[in-house]
Protein backbone atom coordinates (compact mmCIF):
# COMPACT_ATOMS: atom_id res chain seq x y z
CA UNK A 1 0.00 0.00 0.00
CA UNK A 2 1.42 3.67 -0.75
CA UNK A 3 -0.08 5.61 1.73
CA UNK A 4 0.02 9.89 2.15
CA UNK A 5 2.73 11.70 3.58
CA UNK A 6 1.72 11.72 6.94
CA UNK A 7 1.03 8.10 7.25
CA UNK A 8 5.32 7.58 5.69
CA UNK A 9 6.18 10.22 8.34
CA UNK A 10 3.99 8.37 11.23
CA UNK A 11 5.22 4.88 10.04
CA UNK A 12 9.24 5.92 9.51
CA UNK A 13 9.21 7.60 13.36
CA UNK A 14 8.13 4.17 14.79
CA UNK A 15 10.46 1.99 13.38
CA UNK A 16 13.12 4.76 14.75
CA UNK A 17 11.31 4.89 18.07
CA UNK A 18 11.30 0.78 17.64
CA UNK A 19 15.03 0.48 16.74
CA UNK A 20 15.96 2.16 20.22
CA UNK A 21 13.30 0.79 22.28
CA UNK A 22 14.55 -3.09 21.01
CA UNK A 23 18.31 -1.98 22.14
CA UNK A 24 17.00 -1.04 25.62
CA UNK A 25 14.92 -4.59 25.88
CA UNK A 26 17.89 -6.74 25.10
CA UNK A 27 19.38 -5.08 28.19
CA UNK A 28 16.21 -5.08 30.39
CA UNK A 29 17.47 -5.46 33.51
CA UNK A 30 20.00 -2.78 33.35
CA UNK A 31 17.21 -0.47 32.81
CA UNK A 32 16.65 2.42 35.15
CA UNK A 33 12.92 2.76 36.07
CA UNK A 34 11.44 4.91 38.33
CA UNK A 35 7.74 4.87 39.73
CA UNK A 36 5.20 7.05 38.75
CA UNK A 37 2.18 5.43 40.59
CA UNK A 38 0.88 2.28 41.43
CA UNK A 39 1.67 -0.45 38.82
CA UNK A 40 2.51 2.64 36.77
CA UNK A 41 6.20 2.62 35.20
CA UNK A 42 8.44 4.84 33.46
CA UNK A 43 11.24 3.84 31.99
CA UNK A 44 14.44 5.85 30.27
CA UNK A 45 13.37 3.86 27.22
CA UNK A 46 10.16 4.89 27.35
CA UNK A 47 10.82 8.60 27.55
CA UNK A 48 14.07 8.50 24.95
CA UNK A 49 11.21 6.77 22.30
CA UNK A 50 9.41 9.25 23.45
CA UNK A 51 11.79 12.20 22.25
CA UNK A 52 12.39 10.21 18.90
CA UNK A 53 8.80 10.33 18.38
CA UNK A 54 8.57 14.12 18.70
CA UNK A 55 11.95 15.04 17.35
CA UNK A 56 10.06 12.94 13.91
CA UNK A 57 6.60 13.68 14.19
CA UNK A 58 6.79 17.46 15.36
CA UNK A 59 9.87 18.07 12.87
CA UNK A 60 7.90 17.09 9.88
CA UNK A 61 4.67 18.85 11.04
CA UNK A 62 5.55 21.84 13.13
CA UNK A 63 2.20 23.36 13.16
CA UNK A 64 0.18 19.82 14.54
CA UNK A 65 -0.58 20.13 18.43
CA UNK A 66 1.03 16.92 20.41
CA UNK A 67 -1.18 14.52 23.23
CA UNK A 68 1.63 12.23 24.47
CA UNK A 69 1.90 10.11 27.28
CA UNK A 70 5.17 11.17 29.05
CA UNK A 71 4.96 14.78 28.25
CA UNK A 72 2.58 17.56 28.31
CA UNK A 73 0.13 18.30 26.00
CA UNK A 74 1.16 21.05 23.24
CA UNK A 75 -1.61 22.90 20.91
CA UNK A 76 -0.10 23.84 18.04
CA UNK A 77 -0.16 26.72 15.19
CA UNK A 78 -2.74 24.24 13.32
CA UNK A 79 -5.62 24.30 15.56
CA UNK A 80 -6.90 20.85 13.83
CA UNK A 81 -4.58 18.23 13.82
CA UNK A 82 -2.27 16.75 16.56
CA UNK A 83 -0.28 13.79 17.14
CA UNK A 84 -1.69 11.56 19.95
CA UNK A 85 1.46 9.19 20.75
CA UNK A 86 2.32 6.22 23.41
CA UNK A 87 6.03 5.52 22.80
CA UNK A 88 5.53 2.52 24.84
CA UNK A 89 2.55 0.40 25.17
CA UNK A 90 2.88 -2.48 27.22
CA UNK A 91 5.65 -0.84 29.65
CA UNK A 92 5.30 -3.21 31.79
CA UNK A 93 5.46 -6.14 29.78
CA UNK A 94 8.90 -4.55 28.69
CA UNK A 95 10.50 -4.08 32.06
CA UNK A 96 9.86 -8.05 32.37
CA UNK A 97 11.15 -9.01 29.42
CA UNK A 98 7.85 -10.21 27.81
CA UNK A 99 8.01 -9.17 23.94
CA UNK A 100 4.60 -7.60 23.88
CA UNK A 101 4.88 -3.90 23.53
CA UNK A 102 4.31 -1.36 20.77
CA UNK A 103 4.98 1.78 20.14
CA UNK A 104 1.32 3.62 18.92
CA UNK A 105 0.85 6.98 16.80
CA UNK A 106 -2.49 8.33 15.84
CA UNK A 107 -3.44 11.37 13.76
CA UNK A 108 -6.15 13.42 14.72
CA UNK A 109 -7.87 15.78 12.31
CA UNK A 110 -11.02 17.91 13.71
CA UNK A 111 -11.17 15.72 16.41
CA UNK A 112 -11.50 12.47 14.20
CA UNK A 113 -8.83 9.91 14.68
CA UNK A 114 -7.22 9.99 10.57
CA UNK A 115 -4.91 7.53 10.72
CA UNK A 116 -2.84 5.25 13.36
CA UNK A 117 0.40 2.98 13.52
CA UNK A 118 0.56 0.42 16.39
CA UNK A 119 4.44 -1.17 15.23
CA UNK A 120 5.69 -4.43 17.35
CA UNK A 121 8.89 -4.13 17.42
CA UNK A 122 9.93 -7.24 18.73
CA UNK A 123 7.81 -9.35 15.70
CA UNK A 124 8.49 -6.63 13.44
CA UNK A 125 4.86 -5.89 12.55
CA UNK A 126 3.47 -3.09 11.55
CA UNK A 127 -0.17 -2.36 12.10
CA UNK A 128 -1.58 0.92 10.13
CA UNK A 129 -4.70 2.49 8.80
CA UNK A 130 -5.94 5.59 7.26
CA UNK A 131 -9.44 6.54 6.47
CA UNK A 132 -11.24 4.98 4.03
CA UNK A 133 -7.66 3.80 2.97
CA UNK A 134 -8.36 -0.05 5.09
CA UNK A 135 -6.33 -1.61 7.32
CA UNK A 136 -3.13 -2.76 7.25
CA UNK A 137 -0.02 -5.41 8.49
CA UNK A 138 3.34 -4.76 6.69
CA UNK A 139 2.15 -5.74 2.93
CA UNK A 140 -1.30 -7.70 4.02
CA UNK A 141 -4.70 -6.38 4.07
CA UNK A 142 -6.59 -6.56 7.46
CA UNK A 143 -10.10 -8.15 7.77
CA UNK A 144 -11.87 -8.46 11.12
CA UNK A 145 -12.98 -12.30 11.97
CA UNK A 146 -15.74 -13.83 10.65
CA UNK A 147 -16.79 -15.61 13.42
CA UNK A 148 -20.55 -14.74 14.25
CA UNK A 149 -21.05 -17.50 17.87
CA UNK A 150 -20.18 -16.46 20.54
CA UNK A 151 -18.96 -19.93 22.05
CA UNK A 152 -16.45 -19.67 19.60
CA UNK A 153 -14.83 -15.86 20.21
CA UNK A 154 -12.32 -14.87 22.01
CA UNK A 155 -11.94 -11.53 23.47
CA UNK A 156 -9.69 -9.36 24.75
CA UNK A 157 -9.47 -6.92 28.04
CA UNK A 158 -6.96 -5.29 30.61
CA UNK A 159 -7.19 -6.31 34.42
CA UNK A 160 -7.07 -4.13 36.43
CA UNK A 161 -3.73 -3.95 39.02
CA UNK A 162 -2.76 -2.14 42.05
CA UNK A 163 -6.40 -1.70 43.73
CA UNK A 164 -8.38 0.62 40.33
CA UNK A 165 -11.41 1.42 41.46
CA UNK A 166 -12.66 -0.59 38.11
CA UNK A 167 -11.57 -4.01 39.46
CA UNK A 168 -15.38 -4.70 40.68
CA UNK A 169 -17.23 -4.02 37.06
CA UNK A 170 -13.74 -5.55 35.61
CA UNK A 171 -14.83 -9.12 37.72
CA UNK A 172 -18.30 -9.01 36.79
CA UNK A 173 -17.88 -8.39 32.92
CA UNK A 174 -16.08 -11.64 33.38
CA UNK A 175 -18.50 -13.82 35.33
CA UNK A 176 -20.98 -12.80 32.60
CA UNK A 177 -18.81 -13.23 29.35
CA UNK A 178 -16.45 -16.52 30.33
CA UNK A 179 -19.58 -19.06 30.83
CA UNK A 180 -20.87 -17.42 26.96
CA UNK A 181 -17.27 -17.94 24.89
CA UNK A 182 -14.46 -19.40 24.18
CA UNK A 183 -11.66 -17.48 26.17
CA UNK A 184 -10.35 -13.97 27.21
CA UNK A 185 -7.04 -13.02 26.89
CA UNK A 186 -4.80 -10.64 29.09
CA UNK A 187 -1.83 -9.19 27.30
CA UNK A 188 -1.29 -6.19 28.68
CA UNK A 189 -1.09 -3.77 25.81
CA UNK A 190 -4.42 -1.99 24.73
CA UNK A 191 -2.88 -0.55 21.24
CA UNK A 192 -1.86 -4.26 20.47
CA UNK A 193 -5.26 -5.51 21.42
CA UNK A 194 -6.96 -3.44 18.88
CA UNK A 195 -4.72 -4.17 16.44
CA UNK A 196 -5.26 -8.25 16.65
CA UNK A 197 -9.05 -7.73 16.55
CA UNK A 198 -8.49 -6.03 13.20
CA UNK A 199 -6.42 -8.98 12.05
CA UNK A 200 -8.56 -11.46 13.55
CA UNK A 201 -6.40 -12.71 16.05
CA UNK A 202 -9.21 -11.77 18.69
CA UNK A 203 -12.72 -11.43 17.86
CA UNK A 204 -13.42 -8.43 20.09
CA UNK A 205 -11.71 -6.28 23.08
CA UNK A 206 -13.39 -4.50 25.70
CA UNK A 207 -11.34 -2.04 28.54
CA UNK A 208 -12.50 0.97 30.82
CA UNK A 209 -10.53 3.96 32.07
CA UNK A 210 -8.12 3.78 29.03
CA UNK A 211 -6.10 7.06 27.86
CA UNK A 212 -6.51 8.48 24.68
CA UNK A 213 -3.02 7.36 23.64
CA UNK A 214 -3.63 4.16 24.45
CA UNK A 215 -6.12 3.35 21.87
CA UNK A 216 -6.71 6.55 19.64
CA UNK A 217 -4.37 4.75 16.81
CA UNK A 218 -5.89 1.40 17.36
CA UNK A 219 -9.50 2.72 16.95
CA UNK A 220 -8.87 3.29 13.47
CA UNK A 221 -6.93 0.35 12.76
CA UNK A 222 -9.77 -1.83 14.23
CA UNK A 223 -12.46 0.06 12.74
CA UNK A 224 -10.45 0.50 9.00
CA UNK A 225 -10.41 -3.80 9.09
CA UNK A 226 -14.06 -3.86 9.86
CA UNK A 227 -15.04 -3.51 13.57
CA UNK A 228 -17.58 -1.92 15.17
CA UNK A 229 -16.47 0.12 18.40
CA UNK A 230 -18.49 2.28 21.11
CA UNK A 231 -17.67 3.89 23.88
CA UNK A 232 -19.72 2.28 27.00
CA UNK A 233 -21.93 4.78 26.77
CA UNK A 234 -22.98 4.54 23.62
CA UNK A 235 -23.79 9.16 23.51
CA UNK A 236 -20.17 9.73 25.30
CA UNK A 237 -17.42 10.65 22.72
CA UNK A 238 -15.21 7.47 22.54
CA UNK A 239 -11.49 8.70 23.34
CA UNK A 240 -12.61 11.19 25.69
CA UNK A 241 -14.68 8.48 27.51
CA UNK A 242 -11.47 6.49 28.18
CA UNK A 243 -13.12 2.96 27.86
CA UNK A 244 -14.26 0.90 24.55
CA UNK A 245 -16.27 -2.34 23.47
CA UNK A 246 -14.61 -3.28 19.85
CA UNK A 247 -16.26 -6.77 17.49
CA UNK A 248 -16.82 -7.63 14.50
CA UNK A 249 -20.24 -6.81 13.29
CA UNK A 250 -21.85 -10.20 13.55
CA UNK A 251 -20.39 -10.35 17.63
CA UNK A 252 -20.64 -6.95 18.40
CA UNK A 253 -24.40 -6.77 19.68
CA UNK A 254 -24.58 -9.68 21.55
CA UNK A 255 -21.08 -8.71 23.46
CA UNK A 256 -22.07 -5.20 23.72
CA UNK A 257 -25.12 -6.66 25.30
CA UNK A 258 -22.89 -9.02 28.20
CA UNK A 259 -20.27 -5.88 28.49
CA UNK A 260 -23.08 -3.46 29.26
CA UNK A 261 -25.46 -5.69 31.75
Amino acid sequence: MVGSANLNIMIKAARKAGRSLVKDFREVEQLQVSMKGAGDFVSKADIAAEKILKDELMGARPTYGWCAEESAEEEGTDPTRRWIVDPLDGTTNFLHGLPHWAVSIALEHKGQVVAGVVFDPAKDEMFFAEKGAGSWMNDSRMRVSGRSHMIEAIFATGLPFAGRADLPDTLKDLGRLLPACAGVRRWGAAALDLAYVAAGRYDGFWERRLQPWDMAAGVIIAREAGALLEPMDPSADLLDSGNVICANEALFTSFAKIIRA
